[in-house]
């Protein structure tokens, strides 16, 4: 029998330079790797089910967007091995809902929102007042992402059952635009990567979408320590081991969570994509994970 420490399942063809950093990374620390892709996903689940396979830890960044990976996390499951984001907290994780009202109760600012059914279930909605959420406002169903369904300058009721018709099974938020104060010539708007208790907050332009490290300068000059605050509070309220989140700072002062949490994470590297990840820190994500399960494993 094939006898695998992790396995890792992958279908984004931008994936690819992230699984090779994982992939060596586990060699040093002798952590064999199985990568499981689309061509082989089907005979990797016949030798898993012909116990000519197996793997001790799993990790799924496919399951979100093919159904068809999720026996491999079922197999994990039964077999008592260790799961990066199990898929029952990730599937949590991604209806914006939840984890809207999971972090509210956690005491952190997230922007004035109404959480609508599902127009499936409630075709006719009752009267509701839109005020809270001023003059416009942004329209997102609870789930996906990519800027799919969403609508950024709704300004009336009918801007808002024209949107829930795109998506008719899934819930819908009615945000408030969240205005990010302008810091050193910035907006102060910022993408908080989160990884088996390690933060990395970065400024983050919501028109490039370029990743720029915080320094540790900066965190105190400005009061950013939050962002580490925040990003830890949102990992509690989450369970997962690696997740990215958004955060505004106002102009009073405040923190805001504006996009809760993202699994899986985009992990394209910079050197390869200008809107990546700054190649330091994938790194130091592949080896935080690697050690994750050698832990995890030692035990």
């Amino acid at each position: 029998m094939d006898s695998y420490s992790l396995c890792v399942a992958w279908n984004w063809e931008y994936d690819a330079d992230f699984v090779e950093v994982l992939h060596r990374t586990c060699s040093r620390l002798d952590l064999p790797l199985l990568q499981v892709t689309p061509a082989d996903l089907e005979a990797r689940l016949q030798d898993l089910a012909g116990k000519r396979l197996r793997f001790s830890a799993f990790y799924d960044r496919a399951s979100d967007t093919d159904p068809a990976f999720l026996p491999l996390g079922d197999w994990a499951r039964r077999h008592g091995a260790f799961v990066i984001n199990p898929h029952e907290l990730a599937r949590k994780c991604w209806d914006k809902s939840l984890m809207h009202d999971a972090i509210s109760e956690a005491g952190r600012h997230t922007p004035a929102t109404i959480v609508l059914p599902p127009h499936e279930l409630e075709p006719d909605l009752q009267p509701i007042d839109l005020s809270p959420l001023g003059n416009h406002f942004i329209i997102k169903p609870a789930h996906g992402g990519g800027g799919d369904g969403v609508v950024t300058a709704a300004t009336c009721m009918e801007h808002v059952l024209e949107a829930r018709r795109q998506f008719p099974t899934d819930k819908y938020l009615l945000q408030a635009h969240v205005a990010p104060a302008h810091v050193d010539g910035r907006l102060a708007w910022f993408r908080v990567l989160y990884c088996t208790g390690k933060v990395y907050p970065f400024w983050w332009d919501t028109g490039t979408h370029i990743y720029i490290p915080v320094t540790a300068e900066e965190e105190d000059r400005h009061g950013l320590r939050a962002l580490r605050n925040i990003a830890d509070a949102t990992a509690h309220c989450c369970g997962l081991s690696l997740f990215s989140t958004e955060i505004a700072m106002t102009a009073d002062g405040r923190f805001v969570a504006v996009d809760y949490v993202n699994d899986p994470v985009d992990l394209r590297l910079q050197s390869k994509a200008k809107d990546g990840v700054p190649d330091p820190v994938v790194d130091e994500i592949a080896r935080r994970l690697a050690e994750l399960v050698a832990s995890r494993l030692a035990k």
